[in-house]
């Protein structure tokens, strides 16, 4: 007779429902005798048992010839299933952790520390103990790759690849899936699951109106990432439309499309959430530092091999520097504690330095810091930068990695201003609202202290606890003057930076008379955009120094989007078909000058933030009057449209939204092209594009 496994405390029927999963996941072709057998029930009770189950969708029945000719049959675990027995074995390790903390009190006369004190986020209070994934065993995940093909897919985007890798690998236990609409309302009104369990940020699959339409809900959905690759699966259970200025407000503090976040929610983001439970099939694969790259156990499991019991983590989107060296050299101490450095490699803010050029800074400075108390691991988090919010969230996320303390800077995760100027958030509000959570983490916080260079001591000092103040000079360059001195090619002292981190910055970021750029013209159709132009192109070629393109409107709609027509939709597609080409030319040291028409403001920010990760991009508005291009019409386009006879004509019968800050406007009524071109160079040579 088997040996019979151990009961857990669960109730019967769902103990006997885990038990009869993990067997049929261990052995699904083996004989209906001996799964009862190695479950202890009855042949009649395990019948009625898999008969529910098939019914339930959790497992596929399918036939197969046994040794003796007899028709048999294999049990395979569907994605419903597999998502089940994740559940259910979440169930039983918590009721095991209670069962262990018990006996542990009844001996020691002291509690073990594992058993969920207030919410499930307490639950590994231990932070060397292995983390519930999401994953699938090797051998299931193979058939259900196989069994994929049958199912409707979904090609995650970049931030969902994010997030679906931490859902998996237990970055973002406890959940379990995609946010329900249930835990999305709670999520975003006060920062609760429905369970109570606290998660600032809601993990939403967000999706275009035409995908959600084709679902039913109970529904399973392979989820590839943009080679096609499965990487998961997920049941949807939920299917909502959500009010996103709503969300904006609670979640980002404000409706305000200059917060990045808030941007991305309203341009970007599909307008239909779907939630429900997932399941893991593989992680996403990374070509770069893949040695770097560690899973939250995978870490923990670090930790435990190197003795580690206190573990401080430092993070950052910004190469490092020697304030932040000093910085982290404090806080370890502070908190008598191991240092990791755990920099975000996924997305972060628009306009951030590239997570390669990053990351070659952090190894070129590794060695400033003692190898046998100091690691560094990356994180593959898409960032929302959302201030309070996202400093809960970052603490969170550090503690299923097993870190015991993080550092909260000064406008932690801050997206920097507003539509009228002022910060989004306050300077201390992150740390004010992590201190008020972190016993509930679970994890502790280490205050970022604001380190100032004092020149007659040689050395970094927190800015508040330096008394001679009057006496002593001290030094420091902001953020803002380092990208001036990196883009002018001015020295950048070494008491500031290491030299190995300015020469890669300088690799990446060489001086702005150096780099690519685009030049975007925007305007009414006939107002000079093409003509002011041609003009540019000819005096940039005179001058020489880098290749320069020209990506005219009607050109581009020949050679580019010869199928397009001039519907909202076709013509965003136009223009980001445009703006992709540009952030080539950029990229590669060119010079991309466009002009197209580009009526809507949302579709010139995509571009401008496709291109601003490369170089600069200068937004000109040709603001010549919608009467004057009138004048100038020698296609007759505009007579043709205030007839009728050409639908959705921009400033007749289609909008065009007037640039609010662009580079430059220029008026052209009165004025040559020679001279609008001229202008145009005037603010090349301005921001240090052109040399003087």
């Amino acid at each position: 007779m088997p040996t019979q496994p151990a009961r857990s405390s669960l109730p019967e029927e769902e103990d006997l429902l885990f038990r009869l999963l993990r067997q049929l996941e261990k052995a699904p072709g083996a004989s209906q005798r001996d799964t009862a057998a190695a479950l202890g029930i009855s042949l009649g009770r395990l019948n009625a048992q898999l008969r529910a189950i098939t019914e339930a969708g959790l497992v596929r029945r399918s036939a197969r010839d046994g040794p003796d000719k007899r028709q048999r049959f294999t049990y395979d675990l569907t994605p419903r299933g597999a998502a089940e027995k994740i559940r259910l074995t979440d169930r039983f390790l918590a009721r095991k952790f209670a069962e262990y903390d018990a006996l542990h009190a009844e001996l020691t006369g002291t509690t073990s520390g594992l058993v969920p004190l207030k919410h499930r986020t307490n639950s590994m209070q231990n932070n060397l103990a292995p983390i519930p994934e999401l994953f699938v065993s090797y051998e299931s995940s193979q058939k259900m790759k196989s069994e994929a093909a049958d199912l409707v897919s979904w090609d995650l985007t970049p931030r969902q690849i994010c997030d679906l890798e931490l859902l998996m690998n237990g970055g973002f236990y406890p959940l379990k899936g995609f946010l329900t609409e249930e835990d999305y309302n709670g999520v975003v009104e006060n920062m609760r699951l429905a369970d109570g369990s606290l998660w600032p940020m809601p993990i939403t699959l967000d999706v275009s109106e035409e995908f959600a339409s084709k679902l039913e809900l109970g529904q399973d959905i392979a989820l590839r990432d943009q080679e096609g690759v499965i990487l998961g699966t997920m049941t949807v259970t939920d299917r909502w439309e959500p009010n996103k200025s709503y969300e904006a407000e609670k979640v980002f503090g404000a409706d305000d499309i200059a917060h990045p976040a808030v941007n991305y929610l309203h341009n970007h983001a599909g307008k239909i959430y779907l939630g429900g439970p997932v399941v893991g099939i593989q992680q996403p694969v990374h070509y770069d530092f893949r040695s770097r790259r560690d899973t939250p156990n995978e870490l923990r499991a670090y930790f435990r091999k190197m003795g580690w019991r206190k573990i401080v983590a430092f993070q950052t989107r910004n190469p490092l520097h020697r304030a932040h060296q000093e910085l982290t050299f404090r806080a370890a101490k502070e908190a008598e504690a191991n240092l990791l450095i755990h920099p975000v490699v996924g997305m972060t803010k628009p306009g951030d330095i590239d997570h390669f050029t990053r990351v070659r800074c952090y190894e070129a400075v590794l060695d400033q810091y003692p190898a046998s108390t100091t690691h560094m691991s990356l994180l593959n988090l898409a960032m929302r930068m959302a201030g309070p919010r996202e400093a809960v969230w970052h603490g969170l996320i550090r503690k299923n990695h097993g870190l015991t303390h993080f550092i909260v800077g000064r406008d932690h995760a801050g997206p920097g201003k507003n539509s009228q100027g002022e910060d989004f958030y306050g300077p201390y509000d992150a740390q004010d609202l992590f201190r008020e959570h972190q016993e509930e983490m679970g994890i502790e916080m280490v205050d970022f202290k604001h380190m100032v260079y004092v020149q007659e001591r040689a050395q970094y000092e927190p800015a508040d606890e330096i008394k001679d103040k009057d006496k002593v000079t001290i030094l420091n360059i902001s953020g803002t003057e380092l990208r001036r001195r990196l883009a002018e090619g001015l020295e950048i002292p070494e008491w500031f930076s290491f030299p190995a981190v300015v020469n890669e910055l300088r690799r990446t970021k060489p001086p702005r008379s150096k780099q690519g750029f685009t030049v975007f013209f925007t305007g009414f159709s006939g107002s000079g955009k093409s003509t002011i132009a041609n003009a540019l192109m000819v005096k940039l070629m005179e001058m020489g120094g880098r290749p320069t393109t020209l990506l005219d409107g009607d050109v581009v709609r020949k050679h580019l989007s010869s199928e397009l027509g001039f519907s909202k939709e076709h013509r965003d597609l136009n223009i980001q078909r445009i703006g992709y080409v540009a952030s080539e030319i950029t990229k590669n040291g060119g010079i991309a000058i466009c002009a197209p028409i580009a009526p809507y403001a949302a579709t010139r920010r995509k571009v401008r933030e496709m291109i601003e990760q490369y170089g600069a991009f200068v937004e000109v508005h040709v603001a010549t009057s919608i009467e004057e291009c009138e004048r100038r019409d020698r296609k007759g386009l505009y007579k043709l449209a205030r007839e009728g006879k050409i639908k959705e004509f921009t400033g007749i019968s289609d909008p065009y939204d007037v640039p609010e800050n662009p580079e430059l406007r220029l008026e052209t009524e009165g004025n040559d092209v020679d001279y609008c071109a001229q202008q145009v160079l005037l603010k090349l040579e301005a921001m240090g594009l052109i040399a003087a």
